[in-house]
């Protein structure tokens, strides 16, 4: 009976790892690689799940904060999509590098070509764009996303999350920002930092001990040995059970 209640206790936690984390993944999301500081350049990363078993994403749109107009956005070639950057006339022209910008990028659409094209169900593509300038009065960016599927099926991911309230069921992607450099504002400092860190980083692992990440497997490792003596446990008894009889 304890190795049976055992079992059914491991399955429900098991269970429950799996849907949360099927639940945190769902989203439309969007995330710098590396540092997005406010008032430098950034590279960010939307990340577009298919959570469709019939059907693939083949249309991905994401709208750019009106209120926070970025003058230059750029988007990587991804073979098998169709990129489209539209801009918008700006109705407070903008200084940068000396110049004056009068209409800033609106919007940004990738469109899956070919027949068989796009985010097949069970995959998640990650679509990136280089940015700037970010906003120095702002701690965070709201993008409105809409995914489109090949089954005509239209989901927005446009909800605001409001401060005490739950996540909203399709919540927009919001980039956090970090605090401004010192040395300056477009990230050359910020970027050597991050590389010094990651030489002192790499240095240090020589000589340092297991990280979280190690002792998290042993844990794991520990667990699986546990599970696994009691599966033998409960054969070896239920083997003399039926000697007995």
């Amino acid at each position: 009976m304890k190795a049976s209640r055992l079992a059914v206790t491991g399955a429900v936690a098991a269970t429950a790892v799996v849907v949360l984390s099927s639940t945190a993944f769902a989203h439309v999301s969007v995330q710098a690689e590396g540092t997005a500081a406010k008032g430098g350049y950034a590279v960010v990363d939307f990340k577009v799940p298919n959570e469709r078993d019939n059907a693939s994403t083949t249309k991905l749109e994401v709208n750019f904060p009106a209120d926070h107009p970025l003058a230059s956005v750029m988007p990587e070639p991804m073979p098998g999509w169709k990129i489209v950057v539209t801009k918008s006339k700006l109705a407070k022209p903008l200084e940068m590098h000396g110049k004056q910008i009068t209409e800033a990028v609106s919007k940004v659409t990738w469109t899956a070509t070919g027949k068989d094209g796009g985010i097949r169900p069970g995959y998640f593509e990650k679509f990136p764009l280089s940015v700037g300038a970010l906003p120095e009065d702002a701690d965070e960016l709201v993008f409105k996303a809409i995914q489109t599927y090949s089954n005509k099926e239209v989901v927005r991911w446009i909800e605001v999350q409001e401060d005490g309230a739950e996540e909203p069921e399709t919540p927009a992607p919001v980039l956090a920002l970090s605090a401004a450099s010192e040395n300056g504002h477009h990230g050359a400092a910020a970027a050597e930092e991050t590389d010094a860190k990651t030489e002192n980083a790499a240095a240090s692992s020589e000589v340092a001990p297991a990280d979280g990440s190690d002792t998290t497997a042993r844990v794991l490792g520990v667990v699986g040995i546990v599970v696994g003596a009691l599966g033998v446990a409960y054969g070896v008894l239920a083997g003399r059970r039926r000697s007995d009889a």
